[in-house]
Parts: C-alpha cells; sequence; structure tokens
C-alpha cells in the first residue's frame, strides 16, 4: 500500500508540474495514448492528434479495477464537463481520434506528416486558465450518474463508483482534495480480491499473446476458408484484415455471395466506428477471392474448415481436403464440439490436422481454442499456435473431447437456466440474477444470441457424452421446431425488435400448457423455491443462491477440465471462460471464484444440491481439494 501510494503520490505531482508551467504546453498524440499516456496529454494546455487507425486515446483503468489517480478524474471534468467525463472514464473504452474529437478529449486532428507542424502552431494560442472548478452541468443535466453502460461494470468492480463520486465533486472541492481523492481511492482498490483478478487477467492476456516460442515463425501469407456461412465468412474477413490473402470456398454461389455481403458489412462497421480506414477496409476486401470451384491448394499454409456442424458433411470436406492440400498445409477444422481426431482419420496426413475454433463474431471475440488431436504433430500444433497470434486473437491448447473447455463448460449452466424455466422461473427473473452476479448477460438472453439451433446440436452432441448433466429440455425442441431461434429471427426466451428486448409471451404461454398436468411435479422440482433463502423471504439472497447454483455447475465442469487433463492448468481454464463467455472478469474464472468463495463450501453445496438433482455431484478434484484444504493455484 505505501509503495504504490509513494508511487501515484510521484506521477501526480510530476504531472501538476506539467500543468504548472508558465509557458503553453501541447501533447502530440500518435498511437495509443492510454491511460497515464492520456493522463500526461491532459495535463498540457492542448492535444493534437493524428488521424491514423493506431490512434487509440482513453482512460481504461476502470476495466482494470482502478481509477485514473494521475489527475484524470480531477482534469478530464473539468475540461470536457462531468458527464461526458463520467461515461469516458466508466466505461474504461479506447476511441479513435475522431470519437476523441467529438468528446471533447483532444482540440484537432491532424494528418499524421503535419502533426508536430499543427501541434506548435496550437501553442501560439497562449495559455489557458487554471484548473478550476469542473464545468457546471448543462441545463437539465444534473449530476452524472451510471453512465451508459457503467452501471453494469459495477458489478463486484468498486472503480466505477469511486471514479464516479470523484467526479461528481469536482465541481464542489479544489483540484488539491481531488488528487487526494484519486490517491486514496486507488490504495484502497489496488488492495481488493476483484481489482487482483482483473490485472491478472491484463497480464495473462499479454502471456497469451506472446506465447514461449523464441524463434520467430514463418509468416502465413495465404489460407483458405471452407464454407461462407456466419462463421467461415467472419473467419475470411478477420484473415483478411490481417494481411493474409484468402481463397472463400462453398459449393453454392448464393452461399459465396451471402457470405460476401456478410464480409462488407463488418468491414463497414469497422470504418464506421473509426476501427480502420476506408483504404484499409479496401485493401482488406480485396484480398478475399470467392470460389465455387475446387482449387489447388498446394502453396496455402492453413486451410480452415467451417462448414455445416454435421460430421458427415465435415469428413466429406476433409476427404476432399486431403487430396488437394500441399505437403505442408495444415488443415484446420473450426468446430463447436464435434471430434476433431474423427476428421483427421479420414485424411492421409492426419499429423497436420488440427481444431482451430473462433467464437462468434470473429471480429470481437479474442479467443481461439485450439484443439490437439490425438495423432497433431509437434510442428502443426507450434505452427497453429503462431497462426492464431499472427492474427491477433489469443490461443488456448484444449485436447480433443466433446465440447473442448468453453461449451463444455458454458452448457450445464445454460441448460439448467432453460430447465429453470420450465419449472416456473421468469426469464428475465433468471437473466437478472446472474447480471447481478457479474456476467454481460444472463443465460437465456445469452441462447438467444448463440441461436436456439446451435444450443440444441451442441447440447445433443455433449449429453451423448456426458450425460443428464447436458440433458437438452423439452423448451428448446419447442422453441427450435417453432423456428423461434433467438435474436436471428426476432424471437426465443425474449423477442426481439431493434435493440428492444421484451418477453416471449407465446413461450409462457407454451410452459403453461406443457406444465398444467403437471403442476405438482413442477412445484415439487422447482429448485428454486426449495432453496433456503426463499423461504427465509429475501429477494436478495434468493438471487444470489440461484446465479450461485448456476455458476456452480460451471464451478464443477471446469474442474473436471483440469482433472481429465482437456485443458493444462486452471489458469488456461479460467482465462479460457473468461475470454469466451465474458464469464465475470472480476472473479477470476470458475476456479479462482470457487478458491475464494472457499473449495469446501463449494463442494457442500454441491452435494445438498445433488440430493435432489444427481447432476450437482462435485468431481473427486473438488472434493480432493475440499478434503485436503489444498487448492488448484499455489500462490
Amino acid at each position: 500500500g505505501s509503495g504504490m501510494r509513494a508511487f501515484i503520490a510521484k506521477g501526480q505531482q510530476a504531472f501538476n508540474r506539467l500543468a504548472g508551467l508558465k509557458i503553453p504546453s501541447v501533447a502530440a498524440i500518435h498511437g495509443a495514448s492510454a491511460g497515464g499516456g492520456y493522463e500526461v496529454a491532459l495535463a498540457c494546455d492542448y492535444r493534437v492528434a493524428t488521424d491514423d487507425p493506431a490512434t487509440r486515446i482513453g482512460l481504461p483503468e476502470t476495466t482494470l479495477g482502478l481509477i485514473p489517480a494521475w489527475g484524470g478524474c480531477t482534469r478530464l471534468p473539468r475540461v470536457i464537463g462531468a458527464e461526458k467525463a463520467a461515461e469516458v472514464i466508466l466505461k474504461g473504452k479506447l476511441y479513435s481520434a475522431q470519437e476523441a474529437l467529438k468528446l471533447g478529449l483532444i482540440d484537432e486532428i491532424s494528418p499524421r506528416d503535419q502533426l508536430f507542424d499543427r501541434a506548435r502552431k496550437k501553442l501560439t494560442e497562449g495559455k489557458r486558465p487554471a484548473l478550476g472548478a469542473s464545468r457546471p452541468p448543462l441545463p437539465g443535466q444534473g449530476e452524472a450518474r451510471g453512465v451508459a453502460g457503467g452501471e453494469g461494470k459495477t458489478r463486484g468492480n468498486a472503480a466505477p463508483s469511486r471514479a464516479l463520486e470523484i467526479i461528481n465533486r469536482t465541481s464542489s472541492i479544489s483540484p488539491d482534495e481531488s488528487f487526494r481523492m484519486e490517491l486514496d481511492a486507488i490504495v484502497e482498490l489496488g488492495k481488493t480480491e476483484s481489482t487482483q483478478n482483473l490485472i491478472r487477467n491484463f497480464f495473462l492476456a499479454e502471456k497469451y499473446k506472446k506465447g514461449g516460442s523464441q524463434t520467430p515463425p514463418e509468416k502465413v501469407i495465404h489460407a483458405a476458408v471452407i464454407g461462407a456461412g456466419v462463421m467461415g465468412s467472419g473467419i475470411a474477413q478477420w484473415l483478411s484484415s490481417r494481411g493474409v490473402t484468402v481463397i472463400l470456398r462453398d459449393i453454392a454461389r448464393e452461399q459465396i455471395d451471402r457470405g460476401l455481403a456478410n464480409i462488407e458489412k463488418i468491414y463497414g462497421d469497422a470504418v464506421k466506428r473509426g476501427l480502420m480506414t476506408e483504404e484499409k477496409a479496401k485493401e482488406g476486401r480485396a484480398r478475399i477471392c470467392g470460389s465455387t470451384a475446387p482449387m489447388e491448394l498446394r502453396d496455402v499454409r492453413f486451410v480452415i474448415e467451417a462448414a455445416s456442424e454435421k460430421l458427415s458433411i465435415k469428413k466429406e470436406v476433409f476427404r476432399e481436403l486431403a487430396m488437394e492440400a500441399g505437403p505442408k498445409t495444415i488443415i484446420a477444422t473450426n468446430t463447436s464440439a464435434l471430434p476433431v481426431s474423427e476428421l483427421a482419420d479420414v485424411t492421409v496426413s492426419p499429423e497436420h490436422v488440427i481444431g482451430l475454433h473462433f467464437f462468434n463474431p470473429v471480429s470481437r471475440m479474442k479467443l481461439v481454442e485450439v484443439v490437439i488431436a490425438k495423432e497433431t504433430s509437434e510442428e502443426t500444433r507450434e505452427g497453429s499456435l503462431a497462426f492464431v497470434r499472427q492474427i491477433g486473437k489469443l490461443p488456448v491448447i484444449v485436447r480433443d473431447s466433446p465440447g473442448f473447455l468453453v461449451n463444455r463448460v458454458l452448457f450445464p449452466y445454460l441448460l439448467d437456466a432453460a430447465e429453470l424455466f420450465e419449472a416456473g422461473l421468469e426469464p428475465g427473473k433468471i437473466d437478472d440474477a446472474l447480471v447481478q452476479w457479474g456476467m454481460p448477460m444472463g443465460p437465456l438472453r445469452l441462447i438467444d444470441e448463440i441461436g436456439v439451433d446451435i444450443a440444441v446440436d451442441i447440447g445433443n452432441t455433449l449429453e451423448k457424452a456426458y450425460g443428464r448433466r447436458d440433458h437438452v429440455p423439452a423448451v428448446l425442441l419447442w422453441l427450435r421446431d417453432g423456428q423461434l431461434l433467438g435474436r436471428k429471427t426476432g424471437a426465443g426466451f425474449y423477442k426481439y425488435e431493434g435493440k428492444r428486448q421484451t418477453p416471449n409471451e407465446s413461450l409462457v404461454e407454451w410452459r403453461k400448457s406443457a406444465r398444467h398436468s403437471e403442476r405438482s411435479e413442477a412445484e415439487s422440482r422447482n429448485p428454486v423455491a426449495k432453496s433456503k433463502s426463499v423461504s427465509a423471504g429475501s429477494l436478495d439472497s434468493a438471487r444470489d443462491d440461484l446465479a450461485l447454483r448456476l455458476v456452480f455447475l460451471m464451478v464443477n465442469e471446469a474442474a473436471r477440465c483440469v482433472e481429465e487433463k482437456v485443458v493444462d492448468s486452471p489458469e488456461d481454464a479460467d482465462y479460457g471462460m473468461i475470454l469466451g463467455t465474458g464469464f465475470a472478469p472480476f472473479r477470476g474464472g470458475p476456479l479462482r471464484f470457487a478458491e475464494h468463495f472457499g473449495l469446501k463450501k463449494v463442494v457442500d453445496e454441491l452435494e445438498t444440491l445433488a440430493q435432489s438433482e444427481e447432476k450437482f455431484s462435485p468431481c473427486e478434484i473438488l472434493k480432493k481439494h475440499a478434503r485436503g484444504g489444498t487448492k488448484f493455484y499455489a500462490e
């Protein structure tokens, strides 16, 4: 604590000296100006940034459970007003130069080659007034509140509310008092479990980015993607935006056209959001060539199969690819749950086959599960890890077993939530409990996002492998058969109109008729109605019980993945779940959360639940740790 306090105080003093200069100062920004880098710029009178896509500006500290304490919470409200400052600091987002100018984070945008000339010219405008109180609220504005999405981030992460407290007081306290509040807040936050987890996640991301290889791998220039559906076109777009030339192949021309239209849309959105220039998007599009004809793939280093999630179809594709591929071509499948080793068996070189499971939407999800089949060679494995890092994704190695890591751990949780709905709980109640606990969205809303049809397919694959805990409940089959597949068809557990989400009445009607004859059974099976805290009448503890019931299913499955060596370490299980599902980052992943909660308590709770539902039986490794007082993590 004292070391951190001294370090932050020293930074505050240095930045205050810069701000207190008698001569005007300007920050010339090119590239990332994030956190402390932007706080330096805030201490200057003016800020000029290049229009280059590499320029990203913002204060992301709250995403690490900290606050901007080198003057960010004090100066920004005085520059752009309390409400806008709260939005920037609570969201913790990095902005393009265009967005930053609109928000007032910078004063001017400049072409890269004119940056210094423009910055010097700014100096002629003279010194700006010293920091006073923040700009008064605009008419009708009042105090800044939990701004757009800020509230959601506050759960379990105290940083946004501490930042908000300082921002809201800037109009009534002196800058010196405000700096003191920054200092106290960051030192206290630094000691909390959730902040330590968020910082740990940040360093893990760096570790997974870099990998352990000492020799720089050969760069992949050519790749082919087989299947132009949502996943195939998403992967092709991502590769092309990262400088890889891509052949996108499908059997029908209309599939190719649909895939290319999807790619066009992703590029258009990226330009609109300031993530790339129109010129870069044009270059990316030009790297993709759509084709329905079998093509010479001898010179292609990577072929990624993203055909329909049916084993027979994928086997057919793999037989063909094995004939067309070169001796060094790596053939990867993007399957989400099917056995990679079975696909490898139909090829002549199974050692060149691997799973690369991208997540949807590819342009936003950083994780790729790298699935090692039984004959995958060391060379294929290393080449694949290097390729995943080359294209800016984060690889987690998993063994070839049904559902790999992410879907295997996620699905007992999703399917149990659907069973709870069948047993009489409202979707909003279930989802709200998990969002309050810290998930980015609730499990039923997540099924709607994934697509009910896809959830049923994956659930069926997993149920064959793992039995009751992956049982697909009737409600999902009813939704699928009625083509109520979630967001993509406008209705699933909820109805969707644009950004509006409302309850789906037809589903509630179905439940009434399906349950009418089984009313007493529904009540006896309603697991939450029987939980101790509901009878105690406390809504909050009932909500916590509901969240924990579902989260414990994930904990149990993640522990099994470590026990069965599906992953190399508990760290891989935790980080994979945070990256692949948005598992509450401040909780550190299912296993870190379980350790913090107490492994013995987790096992006791699971055993209590298992008395009425066998699927909750704790796995061996959890029981062993609980008995011996040991842990997954050494530290």
